[in-house]
């Protein structure tokens, strides 16, 4: 059972999407530009929350093994809350979504027929303990027309509940009840974080017309077995930089700092660099000291552990980092570390490279280094992940960078939509049909 306060609450998501129909895109901009605005002037109050989550995380009280990369996604900062009202004001500024007419046509009987875009709808959001997530998926979601409620992980829960207040502030001040009704918010934040609740969110296809999971591997697959409604699923990133063998090496090095170091703990940074033979000595010895210089540990195929012996040994004074070399097992190349860890593959041609990411790879980001066009060109076509980079950093996967003005996850699923969800994908195509009195023989 869901307690009656929560379950009247969500129940009125289907209304509030009704009323969010009437909004013209000048109102929804207003409110996310409010939004924008209250998350500036209230920055001291949320990262004083946001300290105290850090604090009880410190002190261990939630029982979890506790990461690096963890911890950074639950850190907020003002530059981090700048870039949050940034990303809002960046989905104001997006054209609506909402009817926009994708096709048109005039049958030989003379109706008149549009495809035209529409909310999908009540959608429900599980995501793990990142609080950046709650305004960015907000904002997407009231742009696009659909409402939705956001359950998060309990370690952010001061963070959390702090700026679902200040979003309702701004949704209770803007927006009017339908006549006859209370008022119904189109944003619900869950603030109960019984585990068992999630079950039961998962069970009310009732309430909810699709689900949104954001977190690990754990909540990804319990989201897929359990949830009665369909699921766009966002899932771990085992992201793989090849440097094929008409690379420029100086570009792989710059590029694999950028995708493996700039933020280790999310989905789009990389886990695996594949090497073609013919180049693999001297770009190893470039590649491996410069990463171990900004803290990287390296998990080697046994010829990539032997060629870095080999250098280590002719160059003993300044091989230090062939103690953060360590031979690779297989199951190493299916790990997300989001970490500073790096897995090292040395493969004999392009095929192989391709097969690796196929064999071990999550259809998320993939990136391929070279001068040769017609090769980069096969690269992309070849390789089936949701973004494939030809001499580009794997961290641009994301709705920002990418110029949807934020995103509610990254999908590595072919239905309904691939990479990035921003406002055009949290949306569905219908037909409208106009007549004047055709019947169907």
């Amino acid at each position: 059972m869901i307690d009656n306060e929560l379950e009247r609450r969500l129940s009125g998501l289907k209304r509030a999407a009704r009323s969010l129909t009437r909004l013209t895109p000048d109102r929804k901009n207003r409110i996310l530009n409010l939004v924008a605005d209250r998350l500036l002037k209230k920055k001291n109050e949320i990262l004083q929350c946001n300290r105290e989550d850090l604090a009880r995380l410190d002190r261990q009280e939630t029982g979890k093994d506790i990461t690096a990369a963890f911890r950074d996604r639950l850190t907020l900062t003002s530059e981090r809350i700048e870039h949050m009202a940034e990303a809002v004001r960046a989905v104001a500024k997006l054209p609506d979504p909402v009817g926009e007419v994708i096709e048109t046509r005039t049958l030989a009987n003379g109706l008149k027929t549009r495809r035209v875009r529409s909310p999908l709808g009540t959608i429900l959001m599980i995501f793990e303990s990142r609080p950046n997530v709650i305004t960015e998926v907000f904002s997407l979601a009231f742009k696009s027309g659909n409402t939705i409620a956001l359950r998060g992980g309990s370690d952010s829960r001061a963070t959390a509940g702090y700026i679902y207040q200040l979003i309702d502030f701004i949704l209770e001040s803007e927006l009017e009840a339908e006549p006859g009704t209370n008022l119904a918010l189109p944003f619900i934040g869950i603030e109960d974080y019984d585990r068992a609740l999630v079950g039961r969110l998962l069970q009310r296809k009732d309430l909810f017309d699709v689900c949104i999971p954001r977190g690990g591997s754990a909540l990804i697959d319990r989201v897929m077995s359990e949830s009665k409604m369909p699921v766009i699923k966002n899932d771990k990133g085992i992201c793989h930089l090849y440097a094929h063998e008409k690379a420029d090496l100086d570009m792989v090095v710059n590029i694999g700092i950028n995708a493996k170091t700039q933020r280790p703990g999310v989905c789009n940074s990389i886990e695996t660099l594949l090497v073609d033979r013919s180049i693999a000595r001297v770009l190893l010895r470039k590649f491996v000291p410069a990463l171990f210089a900004k803290g990287v540990e390296f998990y080697v195929c046994p010829e990539s552990f032997k060629i870095l012996t080999e250098i280590a040994k002719l160059d003993l004074q300044e091989s230090r980092w062939i103690l953060a070399v360590h031979p690779a097992q297989d199951t190493d190349f299916t790990k997300e570390y989001l970490d500073l860890k790096l897995n090292i593959k040395i493969v004999e041609a392009f095929e192989l490279a391709v097969y690796h990411i196929a064999r071990f790879g999550s259809d998320h980001s993939e990136t391929i280094v070279t001068s040769d066009e017609p090769v980069a060109r096969r690269f992309q076509l070849e390789v089936d992940s949701a973004c494939v980079y030809w001499n580009a950093s794997t961290r641009f996967t994301d709705g920002f960078e990418l110029g949807l003005g934020g995103e509610i996850g990254i999908s590595t699923q072919k239905l309904h939509v691939r990479g990035p969800v921003g406002l055009r994908e949290l949306t569905s195509a219908r037909w409208l049909i106009d007549g004047t009195g055709q019947v169907r023989a």
